[in-house]
């Protein structure tokens, strides 16, 4: 049996998913202005001012400085503290998911607690960048891309010969063969949509973040992703266009619905979704 979650363990993880959060916030600025992420230190963007380790402290800062810079009174958007609080919960939810059977252990099969842990954690410290940047930019980085492919091939060979050598050299020829169905099916996809419609349904960084979650995931992690991905993007298109929010062809980033379905996969399970496909789909048969 697997140890269940602690509240220390859990007051651990939401302070250093904070911390991260924080990181984050500076990678997601400087990554798409081709700024290097740690120098020079943390600075408002407005008058440059470098901040102190008291102005940088995840959520409390911004609450006790009430949303203003300290030496020039800008104001700091919320989205700062949001993200913060974002990736401290996703942190506490990949150290929940590590001490259950069912995940990530479907996707890293045998993998030992610790490594699944750090496995999600890193995992959701890819992800939550790519999606703030796709949000702003439309444009997913193609560096994190790669080290998402390159890091999640390195934890699923560490998951499979940390228990045999022919189990490490399955899993990795497996999840190998997710990381690029994932990127031909996507490039596929798009290629059709050109032929058809004139014009790409998906961009090709998608495809890249579809490699990056077949990585980590599998084939039938991936499967379940890009089907949940799928149906959220459709759903919230459909909410848009009747809203008036969107218009008929007008673009909206994909990568956020894939990162938000890998880490929904990631955290519950493929035994959770394909027994909740199976009963949906029993039900609609009736």
């Amino acid at each position: 049996m697997l140890a269940p979650l602690t509240p220390e363990i859990a007051v651990m993880a939401a302070v250093l998913g904070g911390c991260i959060g924080s990181f984050l916030n500076v990678v997601a600025w400087r990554l798409p202005r081709q700024e290097s992420v740690v120098r020079p230190p943390s600075h408002c963007p407005r008058c440059g001012t470098t901040l102190s380790w008291s102005d940088n402290i995840p959520v409390l800062s911004w609450l006790l400085l009430r949303a203003r810079c300290r030496h020039c009174d800008s104001p700091i958007s919320a989205r700062y503290p949001a993200v913060e609080l974002l990736c401290s919960g996703l942190f506490v939810a990949a150290a929940a998911a590590a001490s259950t059977v069912a995940a990530p252990a479907s996707n890293l099969p045998g993998a030992p607690a610790p490594l699944a842990v750090l496995g999600g954690w890193l995992l959701i410290s890819l992800l939550l960048p790519m999606v703030l940047i796709d949000l702003d930019q439309l444009w997913l980085p193609e560096p994190l891309c790669r080290w998402g492919v390159v890091l999640g091939l390195v934890v699923s060979s560490i998951a499979g010969f940390s228990q045999a050598e022919a189990t490490g050299r399955s899993l990795l020829l497996w999840h190998l063969l997710a990381a690029s169905a994932g990127l031909l099916g996507f490039e596929a996809t798009s290629a059709v949509a050109q032929k058809l419609l004139g014009k790409p349904a998906l961009g090709l960084g998608d495809a890249k973040l579809a490699a990056l979650l077949g990585a980590w995931l599998g084939l039938t992690g991936l499967g379940l992703s890009v089907v949940l991905s799928v149906f959220a993007g459709a759903l919230f298109g459909l909410l848009g266009l009747f809203s008036g929010r969107l218009k008929r062809g007008q673009p909206f980033p994909f990568g956020p619905f894939l990162a938000a379905g890998g880490l929904t996969v990631w955290c519950l399970g493929n035994g959770f979704w394909l027994q909740r496909f199976s009963q949906w789909l029993g039900w609609s048969a009736l």
